[in-house]
């Protein structure tokens, strides 16, 4: 499709099936088909719910229902042209002849990506466990005490390796986090300086990550070579990495005193590996680290998903993007984890916010996390001493064979320097054994070697080098054994680590697989997923997340092929990225897909550049006026800021729509320097607003573009489509309405769909020069350190899009309103429904208004989100988008009698405020503020409460059948924040700081 940039002849049809895929029955015929539809295993209502359902709401159609919810003016009038739906198995056979045709090579190419060993007891029992990847954000904490302890392992093995105080728990890659640590010391820096220094020994995607960033802020890069920087210029601060890009070890002490002299601050790109033989960042001045942990047992994936990493000084701890996870007390003084500082949140900064940080890669710092835990010190150490040995046994039979290799330090990286003419003689000779090297300039390779390499594939390396050889060598002129013989020395002052690290417990007791898999699971017991109930969270859409989906993302095909791989190996995944990017299109009615951003907000922000770029192109720069309703996701307005925009806010009426007539206002008053407007559709009160139509030809008729919010897609698979009735951009999470998995808080994918006219400016795919890309001059860039973002999750929309197709995916929309508007219906009596459309009903999601418990009983939205814990629920989205309220969006995927159960909770939750109402219970001691209640609590000491155990722990019949516990009580927060502890510093530890830190 658009931004693929690659030839490749798919021998497909439009729909991107082959033509004899599908092969046409006739009706006498019609039995032969398949029956073991995928649609009505995602779909979890059957037709005698809808029936019952449509009767309850007065409807005598699903199709009724949705011509009145759904404004006429913008309905789809034609089926989407996608294929047909493929059965499971059909659909893993097409998918698997796709990955055939990608070739598994190995590749040396390095650049922060490496292969690894996944220890199969984690790929089983948390890359492939639906009970670790269908949990949500941790926003609440007491049901999500499993996750949160691994992604305190995950900051503490961070802030051990990088010798800095504080870290965050994961970032989306390597190059965001690079440019978020630019954009802090940005806001920083004391002094007037405008320049930021990035090493040109910085890997090439980093580099371009970070000047694409800079750009809209207005900040200037100087790339160039930290030895000979003459600080002539002002900077705020510096990038360096370490080892560098090429495999060089430098001492950066001198250099980055300069930069303190001059007043910035210096961020160091370190390889985690590397730092467990290597002086960290910390003890040689840097003030923030970043990178990858991909090599801690996360697949290569083509790029992705990996989780990066951010640490940095305790003084900057309240401007680290993302999010921390942090140690307080429960209600019964108990230790517990929550997301501490989440008042950084950008949901609640907007434009004031410092990044549009969103989300994380929960699911991928688990793992890395977890392989640290399974290794322990010793076992990572032994790894990358290994890994180093077996470089410099390489580098050694290639200095016998004559080849130039550099006398500074490295760790698993050989830089070879020859004739240029000599470099596609090495090249074609390593592809021919099916190995992979990278071309560093026209004299150099780079091998860097991994956990996976062995000593044959060294003795493979030699033998191509010598096959070509400076002298024309035939064979190797010297015994392989000899360099086995060889003594190895370690790192000597000033880069050896004399440091300790990962002294915690926890980095020592589970290194038998048996302790680990007790480990797992006890932690997988403390949390709340999809396995347990439904996740009824609005704008966040927890669907099913099919088994048949998710079964590709650990085929080698995908999963061990290297981002800056040769296209020509990659051929499969060339083919799923057109098909994929062509279904898409189909369904939003856009020209363009890009799949390069690698999270929703990441969306965001490309596809503003992409506005912003097309308003340059036109000689229209001075447009940076960008309209967002107060309604919008507190990321809107932050990735406006961080794309260079000025952001002026519309308001919204009474019935939560766009104010029609503050919107023409202030279009009018801007409209010489208009570039856009942000807008959710549905809207993110969950309504269809009737006037979408006319706001976007607004937004056109002022000379700005439409940048369309695709958070609720889900409500308009296959009946609208947001190209057609005014969007020039549209972001789509498909970790929402395509089915990749929350993963307890990412990964996620945010690709962005674009009209014709925006095509030449996406995000650019030719990263780095000699993988087969053409680069596109127009691009806004690089926003992400892979070209096709988190490609190897990419596979599950597929196949969500496969199994379903169009009649599936259309029914999977109206199932999702019906659900909606059946809980709107069934609790209206108990709590108001806040905003409803014209018709009375609502989109996909409903928000109930609870603000008036507080007057009459004294009871907050929190009381009701942990008293749902108790009836085995993870409430729905807590005060957004307005405050003391609840959004409820059911999805499409789950049973009549799930929904019913949920109703009934809330239900019963709203019997027992009554009881409060009505002055039976105390305001302050009753069942929701002492909630959750705990196994603990119940069973443990005297029982004064005026309530009765029973009604505390079971208060509804399905509990007494099936009992989640939550494995502390209520969270104090601020306990926590003015508390502030993000490492595993020991049990006994955390009792002091709950004993005697400072009490709120």
């Amino acid at each position: 499709m658009a931004n693929s940039n690659v030839s490749v002849n798919p021998d497909t049809t439009l729909n991107g099936f082959s033509s004899d895929s599908q092969p046409t029955l006739s009706a006498a015929a019609d039995h032969l088909i398949s029956t073991d539809s995928f649609t009505k295993r995602h779909i979890g209502v059957n037709a005698e719910d809808v029936a019952q359902m449509l009767d309850v709401l007065g409807y005598s159609s699903l199709d009724e229902l949705i011509d009145v919810a759904v404004p006429s003016t913008i309905r789809l009038n034609h089926p989407l042209n996608l294929p047909p739906a493929q059965s499971e198995k059909a659909a893993l056979a097409h998918l698997r002849d796709i990955a055939s045709k990608n070739q598994v090579f190995r590749s040396f190419i390095g650049m922060g990506y490496h292969d690894c060993i996944t220890p199969p007891v984690i790929q089983r029992n948390i890359l492939e466990n639906p009970g670790w990847y269908t949990a949500y954000t941790p926003y609440q904490a007491e049901i999500a005490q499993g996750r949160l302890e691994a992604l305190l392992n995950f900051q503490t093995l961070i802030i051990d390796l990088t010798g800095l105080d504080i870290a965050n728990s994961s970032l989306l890659d390597e190059g965001t986090a690079a440019a978020e640590a630019m954009s802090m010391s940005y806001g920083l820096c004391k002094t007037k300086a405008n320049a930021f220094f990035v090493s040109q020994d910085c890997h090439p995607q980093t580099i371009q990550v970070v000047q694409t960033r800079a750009q809209p802020l207005g900040i200037e890069i100087i790339v160039g070579n930290h030895q000979t920087f003459d600080f002539e210029s002002p900077i705020f601060g510096a990038l360096l990495q370490y080892p560098a890009t090429d495999g060089t070890i430098y001492d950066y002490r001198e250099f980055v005193n300069q930069v303190h002299e001059v007043g910035g601050l210096v961020t160091v790109a370190a390889d985690p590996l590397s730092l467990t033989l290597l002086t960290p960042p910390g003890e040689f001045g840097a003030d923030i680290a970043v990178g990858t942990t991909q090599r801690f047992g996360v697949p290569l994936g083509y790029g992705g998903p990996h989780a990066a990493y951010f640490a940095t000084r305790e003084a900057y701890k309240r401007q680290v993007p993302g999010r921390i996870v942090g140690v307080s007390k429960d209600a019964q003084g108990k230790p517990a984890l929550r997301l501490a500082l989440q008042t950084r949140e950008q949901h609640i900064r907007r434009d004031k916010a410092t990044s549009n940080i969103c989300t994380a890669q929960v699911l991928l710092a688990v793992i890395a996390s977890m392989y640290a835990v399974y290794h322990g010190s010793e076992g990572l150490k032994q790894i990358a001493q290994r890994v180093h040995r077996l470089t410099v046994i390489l580098a050694a039979g290639l200095e016998r064979l004559g080849y130039n290799i550099s006398s500074q330090p490295f760790f698993d990286t050989v830089r070879v320097e020859f004739d240029s003419q000599e470099i596609g003689d090495i090249l074609k000779a390593a592809q021919a054994k099916g190995m992979n090297l990278r071309v560093l300039d026209e004299s150099a390779i780079a091998i860097t070697l991994d956990e996976v390499t062995t000593f044959q594939d060294v003795v493979t390396l030699l033998d191509i080098f010598g096959s070509v050889g400076v002298e024309g060598i035939d064979s190797l002129p010297f015994p392989v054994d000899s360099l086995l013989k060889r003594e190895i020395k370690g790192f000597e002052p000033p880069f050896a680590r004399t440091s300790a690290y990962l002294t915690d417990p926890v980095f020592h007791r589970y290194h038998s697989e048996t302790e680990l898999l007790r480990y797992l699971h006890r932690l997988q017991a403390k949390d709340l997923s999809l396995t347990t109930s439904m996740i009824p969270l609005g704008s966040c859409t927890m669907k099913l997340n099919g088994t048949a989906e998710m079964m590709p993302i650990t085929w080698a095909e995908f999963s061990q092929i290297h981002p800056f791989a040769p296209l020509s190996q990659t051929q499969g995944y060339q083919l799923l990225f057109q098909q994929l990017e062509a279904w898409l299109a189909e369904i939003t009615g856009f020209a363009g897909i890009s799949l390069q951003p690698n999270a929703g907000a990441q969306g965001e922000y490309a596809g503003l550049l992409v506005i912003r770029q097309y308003h340059e192109h036109r000689g229209e720069g001075h447009r940076q006026i960008c309209l967002i309703p107060q309604s919008a996701h507190g990321t809107n307005p932050a990735s406006a800021v961080m794309a260079g925009l000025k952001v002026v806010a519309v308001t919204c009426d009474d019935q939560g729509n766009i104010d029609l007539a503050d919107l023409k206002a202030k279009a009018e008053k801007h409209s010489q320097n208009l570039a856009a407007l942000m807008v959710t559709y549905p809207s993110t009160h969950g309504v269809f607003e009737e006037d979408i139509r006319e706001i976007c030809d607004t937004i056109h008729a002022h000379g700005g573009q439409v940048y369309l919010d695709g958070a609720n897609m889900n409500a308009q698979v296959g009946l609208c489509r947001p190209g057609d009735y005014g969007a020039d951009v549209c972001h789509l999470n498909l970790h929402k309405t395509f089915c990749i998995p929350h993963g307890g808080g990412g990964p996620g994918m945010g690709p962005i769909g674009v009209q014709s006219h925006l095509m030449p400016f996406l995000p650019d795919v030719s990263f780095v020069k000699g993988y087969g890309t053409v680069p596109n001059n127009d691009s806004v860039g690089v926003v992400a350190s892979a070209p096709w973002g988190s490609a190897s999750i990419l596979p599950i929309s597929w196949m969500y899009i496969a199994l379903m197709g169009a009649d599936g995916l259309t029914q999977a929309t109206k199932v999702a309103i019906l659900n909606a508007n059946y809980i709107a219906h069934r609790l209206a009596p108990y709590y108001p429904i806040l905003y409803q459309g014209k018709s009375g009903l609502v989109a996909h999601e409903c928000i109930l208004d609870l603000r008036g418990l507080k007057k009459s009983a004294g009871i907050e939205v929190d009381d009701i989100a942990k008293r749902l814990m108790d009836y085995g629920f993870h409430a729905p989205t807590v005060s957004w988008p307005v405050a003391g309220t609840m959004m409820v969006e059911p999805t499409e995927s789950e049973s009549k009698e799930e929904l019913d159960r949920f109703c009934d909770a809330m239900i019963g939750i709203r019997q027992e405020v009554k009881a409060i109402e009505s002055g039976e219970v105390d305001q302050e001691n009753n069942l929701l503020k002492n909630a959750p209640h705990t196994a603990e609590v119940l069973i443990a000491g005297e029982w004064n409460r005026p309530y009765s155990r029973e009604q505390a722990a079971y208060p509804a019949p399905w509990t007494k059948e099936h009992k989640f516990w939550t494995a502390v009580g209520r969270i104090n927060n601020a306990f926590g924040d003015r508390n502030l502890v993000c490492s595993c510093v020991g049990m006994e530890a955390y009792r002091s700081i709950v004993t005697l830190g400072k009490e709120p």
